[in-house]
């Protein structure tokens, strides 16, 4: 759609009962604001322009223009929706169905604390290590903290991340009687906004919790994630963390949130990967700027 133009110095406006051009002008600007959005209201006057009527007349083109953006950014949107649905389809069709190894909120949140900053051959076999012997948050805030270091030692970052989880064990006992799912019960951005509250949890550990312990409809943004977003161009360069999450959300149907987060991840370690990207076998690459462009240049 093409932006609406108004040429205010060669538009006149009538007025045959002899009132004056800025009445009739007045009365058309408030004609058309009746109808439209609230924030239309505060467009402002142009000050270089001194004809009151000729200044309605900005006004209302401001409003044309301010409502074509608007259009053109939900056509973008809808176009976004269509091609992440596409997506979600070819790659259900390439990866099998992948659940997380618990679906015990306290042992999920000691997981991705665990995962922060290195891969799963790191973190899990240092989960299984540490779940084996301190299951419950009563457990881990009485342990050594030497202890926990020591079983996580594969983890990479034990000594800060021994604390964390000691740490977060206490303030679990303390606020919810040793309960995660007191949390998880709560209305989502109550939830959220807690579990971010506890020591060391970021907002990709509190919505992995969210999602996988609870089956609230998130999308949790891993590196992975983060990553082939912004590849996609569902989000830009710029964005953090937050901002990918709720572009991520705005595109992706309910109830498929948690689904498009685990076949990202498998796209990200398969195809998708941070360096040397696998661009001419990628099942998504017809519907990916960056994949598109490496077709194009491989053609003889």
């Amino acid at each position: 759609m093409a932006a609406v133009e108004v040429r205010i110095a060669t538009i006149t406006i009538a007025s045959p009962d002899k009132r004056s051009s800025a009445d009739v002008a007045g009365f058309l600007w408030r004609y058309i604001t009746m109808s439209l959005p609230p924030r239309s209201n505060s467009i402002v006057s142009n000050p270089k322009v001194k004809d009151p009527a000729k200044n309605i007349i900005y006004r209302i083109s401001m409003v044309f223009n301010s409502l074509t953006d608007q259009f053109t950014i939900a056509e973008n949107l809808k176009a976004n929706r269509r091609r992440m649905k596409i997506i979600l389809e070819l790659l259900n069709a390439e990866f099998k169905t992948w659940r997380r190894y618990t679906v015990d909120p306290f042992s999920l949140l000691v997981g991705t604390v665990l995962s922060q900053n290195t891969n799963d051959r790191n973190s899990f076999p240092a989960y299984r290590k540490l779940i084996s012997k301190f299951r419950t948050p009563e457990q881990m805030a009485k342990a050594n903290v030497r202890e926990i270091r020591t079983l996580i030692r594969t983890a990479g970052l034990s000594k800060i991340k021994s604390k964390r989880l000691k740490e977060i064990s206490r303030e679990i006992l303390k606020r919810y009687d040793g309960n995660v799912s007191l949390v998880l019960k709560k209305p989502l951005e109550e939830a959220r906004e807690e579990l971010l509250s506890l020591p060391g949890v970021g907002f990709k550990t509190a919505d992995v919790v969210l999602a996988f312990g609870a089956m609230r409809d998130v999308f949790p943004v891993d590196t992975h994630v983060f990553r082939i977003s912004k590849r996609l161009g569902f989000a830009d360069k710029k964005d953090d963390h937050e901002n990918v999450r709720k572009k991520l959300e705005m595109v992706t149907s309910a109830g498929k949130r948690i689904r498009g987060h685990t076949l990202m991840i498998q796209l990200g370690r398969r195809y998708c990967r941070a360096r040397n990207p696998v661009h001419l076998q990628c099942p998504i690459n017809c519907l990916c700027p960056i994949g598109i462009r490496h077709a194009r240049h491989a053609q003889p």
